[in-house]
């Protein structure tokens, strides 16, 4: 039995029936409601009218006819309500009615259920929720949109000024904008986004002006910090997920970015200010706020180096000013450790700063490298800063601390700094070199306080700098380990052999020549009692080795000897130099200048500096005519036999000549070789090489050790050459050749 025809007419009007019971209930007009017989009802018509047989088949007139209907009901139903309406109740209305929309959408859906899974998909149409929302877009979004948008910028500004708002409405308000859009956000981007960013532009704008005039820089960040914070909950209360960080952007750009400049550079307020006075809470707060910016560190971190820049040129200045004042007043000029003193604490503090305020930012450690290099390589009233870091370490691990009462438990911190600020200095070599002096003086005259302190900053300078930057400095602790043993067995040679008759007591350092400083070996002519001394320790050594020579070196030895004076006898702890000139008085009472040099054989310089050390300074052992304070050819030396002190041990110091200038000379001389050696390397194994390239990998190779002038690099370029170890191109001058 055929299933009875149903025309266009007849069906479609029980499905328009139902179509206007859907809406009224929708509307709330009456108390309606579908039943499941009903909802088949309508179902079922539209399934049949849709699946009858050409020309009863009324798929596309149904597809027509519910695009018409959605139409006719937003044209006559939705739009003017929402017409009528203003401000809040406009939203209100709005998303009531968007809300209605989508369930009609959806039961309709239901009834047309055929159309979106057989008939569209046939034919690449629209679906019916797709239509549903075309109609809305083009009938009702397309006409109030502008009024919504801006009762939405309305609400936001009320909600800024400290007014309660209903962040649900505007929540399913934005809602539409972004649905409006069928998966797109060019609605939400275009029609409401930009012009919420742009307000808010506007707002912070207006407010940073207001408040940057009359905030200090610490009451300004925690008045950005809460409106950002209020910003970011806004954004998370109601705004679309992607709106958020372009909104915070904003907030930042006009509060913070545009203001950074001016806020930093306050008078009294500033990040100078900030960071002289140790505010460790406005700096973090400062480091949280610009970081998340992109490019907000940067004039930080340039003020951040200029402060210490500023702060280091100052101390540089300050201790020239007290080396001057010293230099006039003839004052000793003990002020240089301050400096030393007061860059490591600067060193301190700012170190503090990057790790409690800035998160170890590796951008404020490469700012603070770059700022202490700037005035860590000045002369200090023509000292370097490499010189005065050495000698600062001196005072630390000798015995007493010259002067300085330092903790136990803190001389390894104190020396670590030292490691540590070593980082900035250009010519570390320089150091090196006059920390092994310093090293020396320690080992050789039993001044250093610990052995565990000198290995110590060894492993740290070795770790720090390679193991060549130490190497010759750990020999010269393990030689003084083995002189101590070799010692020890000259004392059981002289036990064992009695007729080496030593009317001294005799203490040797046997040294390792390449390891240690040089120092001048001077032909002393000894008294007879250390003439036989030496004698027999030459005999003992030459029965131990027969490979190795003895060079001595008088100038490194002390001695204590008697002085015996009228009033009582006196223990003097002089040089080898001071005793031997000492005992020429012996055997005279009175010898001229000439007679002394003579019978020492020393050279005029030395001679002068002993006697004015005798005669002259503050323990006068010897009388001098005439009685002045300088040192001449003509002057009468005796013995001062009534000389008295209340002690009975005296040192009686002899100033050592000027080291300063030789070690420089020594430290270039081995630059020469250094550069040399890194030349000929990369020439080896490059063959050819153009001028420029060859000079930058040059400073490249020896830059760990020190900063090549770039004019010495080019005499030892020339010299090379003149030894054949490389040669110019024929046709091309800066292009050169490695010759095998």
């Amino acid at each position: 039995m055929s299933q009875k025809i149903i025309e266009f007419e007849q069906g479609w009007g029980l499905l328009k029936t139902g179509i206007a019971k859907s809406i009224s209930i929708l509307e709330d007009e009456q108390s309606l409601s579908f039943c499941s017989d009903e909802y088949m009802t309508l179902y079922t018509t539209a399934y049949n009218m849709c699946n009858q047989k050409r020309p009863h088949n009324y798929a596309a007139a149904l597809y027509k006819n519910y695009e018409a209907t959605l139409e006719e009901y937003l044209r006559e139903k939705v739009f003017p309500s929402l017409n009528e309406k203003h401000d809040v109740y406009l939203l209100k209305e709005l998303t009531k009615k968007w809300s209605n929309h989508l369930v009609l959408i959806r039961w309709l859906s239901r009834f047309f259920g055929y159309l979106d899974r057989f008939y569209i998909p046939q034919r690449s149409l629209d679906s019916l929720q797709k239509i549903g929302l075309i109609c809305f877009r083009e009938l009702v979004y397309n006409k109030i949109y502008g009024r919504v948008k801006d009762d939405i910028l309305t609400l936001i500004c009320q909600e800024r000024e400290g007014e309660k708002v209903d962040r649900g409405l505007l929540n399913n308000t934005l809602q539409i904008f972004v649905a409006i859009g069928q998966g797109q956000m060019e609605f939400y981007e275009n029609d409401l986004e930009a012009a919420v960013l742009y307000s808010t532009a506007n707002y912070y704008h207006n407010m940073a002006r207001n408040h940057i005039t009359e905030d200090s820089f610490p009451d300004y960040m925690i008045m950005a910090e809460q409106y950002l914070k209020l910003e970011e909950d806004r954004a998370s209360s109601y705004l679309h997920k992607g709106t958020k960080p372009k909104l915070l952007e904003i907030v930042q750009k006009e509060l913070l970015l545009s203001q950074e400049n001016e806020l930093l550079e306050k008078e009294h307020s500033g990040l100078h200010v900030l960071l002289r006075d140790g505010k460790v809470e406005d700096l973090k707060r400062m480091y949280e706020l610009f970081h998340c910016i992109n490019g907000g560190l940067d004039p930080i971190i340039s003020k951040f180096k200029q402060h210490i820049v500023s702060d280091g040129k100052y101390l540089v200045k300050q201790s020239e000013d007290a080396a001057s004042n010293k230099k006039v007043d003839n004052q000793d000029s003990a002020g240089e450790m301050v400096f030393i003193k007061k860059v490591i604490e600067l060193h301190d503090e700012h170190l503090g700063y990057i790790a409690k305020c800035f998160n170890g930012n590796n951008q404020f450690y490469r700012a603070l490298r770059e700022a202490f290099e700037v005035f860590c390589n000045k002369m200090i009233a023509g000292t370097s800063v490499a010189e005065l870091m050495a000698a600062h370490a001196d005072n630390i691990l000798k015995k007493g601390g010259g002067g300085e009462k330092i903790n136990e438990g803190a001389i390894e911190e104190a020396l670590d700094k030292i490691v540590q600020l070593l980082v900035y200095i250009h010519d570390k070599d320089l150091f090196a070199e006059f920390y092994r002096k310093k090293l020396s003086h320690r080992l050789l005259f039993n001044r250093s306080a610990n052995d565990e302190h000198e290995r110590f900053i060894l492993s740290k300078l070795k770790h720090q700098n390679g193991v060549h930057f130490t190497s010759k400095m750990e020999g010269m602790i393990t030689d003084m380990t083995l002189a101590k043993e070799k010692q020890v067995g000259f004392v059981k040679y002289l036990q064992s052999n009695p007729q080496e008759n030593l009317c001294i007591d005799l203490d040797v350092h046997v040294l390792t020549t390449g390891l240690w400083p040089n120092h001048k070996a001077t032909d002393l002519h000894l008294p007879a009692e250390m003439a036989n001394g030496i004698e027999v320790f030459n005999k003992y050594y030459s029965s131990k080795t027969h490979s190795r020579k003895l060079t001595w070196i008088f100038s490194l030895g002390t001695c204590t000897m008697v002085g015996r004076f009228d009033a009582k006898p006196i223990e003097l702890i002089v040089t080898t130099h001071q005793a031997a000139l000492l005992m020429l008085f012996n055997t005279s009472d009175r010898l001229s200048y000439k007679e002394i040099t003579e019978q020492l054989n020393l050279p005029n310089e030395d001679v002068i500096r002993l006697l004015h050390s005798l005669a002259c300074a503050k323990y006068k052992i010897l009388l001098k005519e005439p009685n002045n304070r300088s040192i001449s050819k003509n002057d009468i030396f005796e013995f001062n036999s009534r000389f008295t002190d209340r002690m009975r041990r005296i040192k009686i110091s002899l100033p050592s000549p000027d080291e300063k200038k030789r070690i420089h000379e020594d430290v270039n001389k081995d630059r020469r070789f250094v550069i040399d050696a890194a030349l000929v390397r990369v020439m080896k194994s490059r063959k050819v090489m153009g001028y420029q390239q060859l000079l930058v990998e040059c400073v490249q190779q020896v830059s760990h050790s020190f900063k090549p002038d770039v004019k010495l690099i080019k005499r030892r370029i020339e010299d090379l050459i003149e030894r054949d170890y490389m040669q110019r191109d024929e046709d091309d001058a800066s292009v050169f050749h490695y010759v095998a």
